[in-house]
């Protein structure tokens, strides 16, 4: 009888615990929060519904919703102290790191921070969401030149933050594609961002460690940063002026072919849960599409099409949501750099549902190792 052990490389195929946050159902391939199918959420409920949701467990009730929509709109101003802070970051550093960092700040400044009463860690949640997007939009507008744009009380959570970017209100199919996307982006499950703040939090540190943390995790091209990936990847091919989609889709389906012939690793595409596609993709891709329309950008379709078929024919792997993510934020006017940090903005909302989960019923997080070193022996 064998006794070496079984590894799982990456821990595939380990159930570690239990939630009640978020599953994908095998049935229909539909990744649901709290129950409800998140294409469902994201065609009719606001980014701050579902915020509520992963936290509260339901949707709120109108009184429930007011009470978190006047908390977020009071509270999205950035302290002179934090501002001087991203100031005196080099602006040739990731803006993760940023993100990192004024986590870490607002950590250290919590009178809290060691409070880890559910209401506290309601209140750390809740702060957290409503001022992230002001040193997203304030690290971008630092790097271009550009004067800060204060936040407004008078819109919701996607108006300002699009307003902050930009400094005008978006038009409606903007604010709905963000809204969508935001939605999708929420919350799934034990990815690596969300077991990292697991982990952290099952040692019973604090609540920003944990989140400082999952934004490490969240930066790396084979998680959050592959929706860069992807930009990266439609600028390396290029787009040509006056060409037809079809040309464009040959030179896409070309690079496609060469790169999976030297196996470049192509983000974007695959994911480690599903196996027939990613549930978020279609509800995402309309809202590329719909952003394509917007702004009159279709020489981009050509690309987005050839290499997603290309990769299909070859490989027989699908897109994930970081594929439609990427060139969508792009079309919008985002720096690449900074579609990831939109992502902390919303996955922050899983990440401190998983934390007041994983508090509530703790468990260090603990994994043994097999070691493949070499035998005991006496020091010379």
């Amino acid at each position: 009888m064998s006794t070496t052990p079984e590894i799982h490389k990456g821990l595939a195929g380990v159930i570690a615990d239990e939630t009640a946050i978020s599953k994908v159902n095998a049935d229909t391939n539909s990744l649901l929060y709290r129950g409800y199918p998140v294409q469902d959420l994201a065609s009719t409920k606001t980014f701050e519904e579902v915020a509520l949701l992963l936290w509260d467990g339901e949707l709120p009730d109108t009184a429930r919703l007011k009470e978190f929509e006047d908390f977020e709109r009071a509270h999205r101003s950035l302290d002179a102290d934090l501002k001087k802070i991203i100031d005196d970051l080099p602006t040739d550093c990731h803006p993760m790191d940023v993100c990192r960092t004024a986590v870490s700040f607002w950590g250290a400044c919590d009178a809290d921070s060691e409070d880890s009463s559910p209401e506290a860690e309601m209140h750390k949640a809740w702060q957290l969401f409503a001022s992230m997007p002001a040193v997203v939009c304030y690290d971008q507008r630092r790097r271009r030149g550009e004067d800060p744009v204060p936040p407004r009380e008078d819109l919701d959570y996607c108006d300002n933050f699009l307003w902050m970017a930009f400094e005008k209100i978006p038009a409606p199919e903007v604010k709905e594609a963000f809204k969508v996307s935001m939605v999708l982006y929420a919350e799934h499950s034990f990815n690596a961002s969300t077991f990292t703040a697991r982990v952290i939090t099952s040692s019973l540190s604090d609540l920003h460690s944990a989140v400082c943390g999952a934004i490490g995790a969240l930066k790396g091209p084979l998680h959050g940063g592959a929706n860069e990936a992807v930009q990266h990847t439609f600028d390396e091919i290029g787009v040509i002026q006056g060409e037809s989609q079809a040309e464009a889709k040959t030179r896409a389906k070309a690079w496609m072919d060469d790169a999976l012939a030297q196996k470049k690793k192509v983000m974007g595409f695959g994911h480690r849960v599903y196996k027939n596609g990613d549930s978020r993709v279609p509800t995402m891709q309309k809202s590329f599409f719909d952003m394509v329309e917007h702004f009159n950008r279709h020489d981009i379709i050509g690309l987005y099409q050839g290499l997603a078929e290309s990769m299909d024919e070859v490989k027989g792997i699908k897109p994930n949501l970081d594929y439609p993510a990427g060139p969508t934020y792009h079309l919008m006017g985002f720096d690449t750099p900074t579609f990831t940090p939109i992502f902390v903005c919303s996955r922050l909302t899983g990440w401190t549902a998983h934390i007041m989960e994983q508090r509530a019923q703790n468990s260090l997080i603990r994994p043994l190792s097999a070691y493949n070193g070499v035998d005991e022996r006496k020091v010379p």
